[in-house]
């Protein structure tokens, strides 16, 4: 029986952590995930982090072919893990689950914060890669987009872009990006 003034209590699973154990965490701006069993938790973004995370959502749906879906902060399940990429960019015809199917990704997108930098340079990229995920982007301060293709069991660096020129990206599909002019003041 639990009393209104004391909040509910909970205890760490026996074993693995798994997807129905992130519904035990408030909806308070974490973000908790889960990589082969073990639960990692980052602070909640600052306001600079959610404007490039609006800007990269922008460019990419902007330039989405019909039916494609950009989605920012959808989880992502590969295997034992269960991630949450600043933004995913879905194929045509996806299943429409919660938790995407890495099948249905083709591209993952990482804002890097002080917080989160050898997580979304090291580990991160890592699971994406071994579940199957086509394409990787890394968005350094700068800002500066780094883009990245599966290549074997890793990612291959393709393209570093910065500064006011506009450069011609293939994949997920055709666009144009500019960093330099992603606004930076609206969250």
């Amino acid at each position: 029986m639990l009393n209104s003034g004391v909040p509910a209590r909970w205890t760490a699973p026996e074993g693995r952590w798994t997807e129905p154990d992130l519904h035990l965490f408030p909806q308070d701006g974490h973000r908790y995930e889960i990589v082969d069993g073990s639960l990692h938790v980052t602070p909640p973004p600052d306001a600079r982090h959610d404007a490039l995370v609006a800007a990269v959502v922008e460019v990419l749906r902007a330039a989405a072919p019909e039916g494609w879906w950009v989605c920012d902060r959808s989880g992502v399940a590969a295997g034992e893990s269960n991630l949450v990429p600043d933004v995913t960019v879905l194929r045509p015809r996806s299943g429409g689950r919660s938790w995407a199917d890495p099948a249905d990704v083709a591209l993952v997108v990482e804002v890097e914060s002080a917080e989160t930098r050898q997580y979304d340079r090291l580990l991160k990229p890592a699971v994406y890669a071994a579940a199957g995920i086509p394409g990787f982007w890394r968005v350094e301060p700068g800002p500066v987009l780094r883009t990245f293709t599966r290549d074997g069991a890793g990612y291959r660096a393709l393209d570093s872009v910065e500064g006011a020129e506009q450069i011609r990206l293939d994949a997920p599909y055709p666009m144009r990006v500019c960093p330099a002019q992603w606004r930076l003041d609206k969250p």
